[in-house]
């Protein structure tokens, strides 16, 4: 993920169902665009349903909205975040932070040391601790939300991207480095396991359906890989978009996305059963919409994207990841796609 700040916006909700056989594509249309303006980075965009609201990563600050408000005052850049008893916890990942923040002011009422590039962020419900991932520190640190004090630092001996709770006493963590599914026990923490998903490069985004028992990781080279929760065997390897950067899952419609912002589009795998995986169309958003979330009640979708400047060469990729084009100042938008009803 890159370094940003955030924005928190309030959610509508609409409801839908999707019918039709395994390989109709759903069909979804924007129905309302948020504008957050400058700074121009930005990163993940997270969806709050214990308060209906939208965080989304915004150079350095975090905003909140239709617009909400505002978390300020994190200079190094944020990136994940999450809610937890009334309190709201994101990171500044050039000073290896979490930051902690009121959920009704917006005010910044704690910093916590924490390690390099802290990065994104994960609460598991059954130990109650909020796991901060530190990607080229390649650890893991475990704040207790009661005291908001580092408990543990948990080392996974490779590079890090996104995590998910799997509500089962399990952290799982794209090991991006080492291609692979690294998971932790939430009790203990340590890494009880290391598993390879050599045909992923640069794990990414990272979801999962919980009932299923099934890790939907977004890989850069163009596909998703699909896990098994409980043994990490590859259960199915399906194409996405180019420029992957998250990955959402819809409980109710047992549909899987990945944000792609080199194509401006959000690739739909549809679960047939835990088995069975097959691609079931496009999203049409906007280039540079790499980073999502979803309201998992409505299937509401939530992109960050922002308008390119048609004039600035597109830099170099690296790591196998596309180069990203420059964005226009003020530009950057929230956009919530909603499913047909």
């Amino acid at each position: 993920m890159t370094r940003g700040g955030h924005v928190l916006l309030t959610a509508s909700l609409v409801l839908f169902s999707v019918a039709g056989a395994a390989a109709q594509a759903p069909s979804y249309h924007l129905a309302k665009s948020v504008v957050l303006g400058s700074p121009e980075r930005w990163d993940y965009v997270i969806y709050d349903k214990t308060g209906n609201r939208v965080f989304v990563a915004h150079g350095d600050r975090v905003a909140s909205g239709a617009v909400l408000g505002q978390v300020e005052g994190i200079p190094g850049g944020t990136h994940g975040t999450v809610a937890v008893n009334g309190k709201g916890y994101t990171d500044d990942g050039e000073t290896g932070q979490a930051i902690v923040f009121d959920l009704k002011t917006f005010k910044v009422t704690k910093r916590i040391k924490a390690q390099d590039d802290a990065d994104g962020i994960a609460v598991d419900p059954i130990s109650g601790h909020v796991f901060v991932i530190e990607g080229d520190s390649k650890s893991i640190s475990v704040i207790d939300p009661k005291s908001d004090q580092v408990i543990d630092t948990i080392q996974t001996g490779g590079g890090l991207e996104a995590a998910v709770s799997g509500g089962n006493g399990k952290l799982y963590v794209n090991g991006s480095e080492k291609k692979e599914m690294i998971r932790i026990d939430t009790a203990s923490n340590k890494v009880d396991a290391h598993w390879p998903i050599p045909d992923c490069t640069s794990p990414h985004g990272l979801a999962i359906d919980t009932e299923a028992h099934r890790l939907f990781v977004s890989c850069v080279n163009k596909v998703m890989t699909i896990v098994n929760a409980d043994n990490g065997a590859v259960v199915a390897t399906v194409p996405i978009g180019q420029g992957t950067d998250s990955a959402a899952f819809d409980p109710k419609r047992k549909l899987a996305f990945s944000s792609n912002g080199a194509d401006g589009t959000i690739s739909v795998i549809r679960e047939v059963n835990p088995q069975t995986f097959v691609p079931a169309g496009e999203i049409k958003t906007q280039v540079t919409g790499r980073t999502m979330d979803i309201d998992p009640a409505t299937g509401r979708l939530f992109v960050a994207a922002a308008d390119i400047d048609p004039n600035a060469p597109v830099p170099p990729g690296k790591n196998g990841r596309p180069g990203r084009p420059k964005p226009l100042p003020g530009t950057l938008k929230l956009l919530m796609f909603d499913p047909a009803q």
